[in-house]
């Protein structure tokens, strides 16, 4: 099995690559600068590099990259600096699923490819209906205006949602949702639910970035956890100590 990892030289896809190597999983990232991969993952026999910015690469060239993939996974995100809060690209989540998206469906797959997007849990999952009090509503409209990736990272897993839906013959799809990410060096006990169990704005959760990459190769590579979770948005929260 062979997945494409974007957002690869990030906190999280550096685990998530890690995880799927541990699998015994191939693994292409495309990314601007290799260097930025710690060396163990650079120099990994079943790592292939394909060193460009995402979103100028050609359609042509995007579906020849994606083509052979069994699974695409998004760790993108947008640096905390003025310039990745406010700067360009504003759509960097949403442009790539969706030229992504694109480029499996120009391959003609002949089984459905798994993509697998990291979000957020300040996002709502439509099809649940899921409600938010009077304060946090006001709270989500004021970030959704101010902070660009907010939006960005809604309107990626709309996408998912609304354009691939639950019966695309190509592209299976399931958007994770971590709430306040954290650095840990080891795999913890996690627990993952259909919507959130708690205030993403107001609450004191968190979920640790090698969590989210275990939970996002387990979707990838465990045929159960996928059929447990695949057109949905599932909130992954550290478990708290008893």
């Amino acid at each position: 099995m062979t997945t494409l990892v974007v957002g690869a030289t990030g906190a999280t896809g550096r685990r998530l690559v890690e995880q799927l190597f541990d699998r015994g999983q191939a693994v292409k990232a495309i990314v601007r600068s290799p260097d930025r991969l710690p060396e163990k993952l650079r120099n990994h026999d079943q790592l292939t590099v394909i060193r460009s910015s995402l979103l100028d690469l050609s359609d042509t060239e995007m579906a020849q990259h994606v083509s052979g993939c069994d699974a695409v996974a998004s760790c993108l995100g947008h640096t905390m600096t003025p310039q990745g809060i406010w700067g360009s690209p504003r759509r960097l989540v949403t442009d790539a699923t969706r030229r992504l998206c694109a480029a499996i469906k120009a391959n003609q797959p002949t089984l459905p490819v798994k993509f697998v997007l990291m979000n957020t849990a300040g996002n709502r999952n439509r099809d649940l209906d899921e409600q938010l009090a009077f304060k946090e509503r006001l709270a989500a409209g004021a970030m959704r205006l101010l902070v660009p990736p907010q939006a960005d990272n809604e309107q990626a897993a709309e996408y998912l949602r609304t354009a691939i839906g639950q019966e695309d013959g190509a592209i299976e799809w399931v958007a994770v949702r971590p709430d306040n990410l954290l650095d840990q060096d080891a795999v913890s006990a996690y627990d993952v639910f259909p919507s959130p169990t708690q205030s993403a704005i107001f609450g004191s959760a968190s979920t640790s970035r090698i969590n989210v990459g275990h939970f996002m190769a387990e979707l990838i590579t465990d045929g159960e956890t996928w059929s447990r979770w695949k057109g949905q948005m599932p909130v992954i929260y550290n478990r708290e100590p008893s």
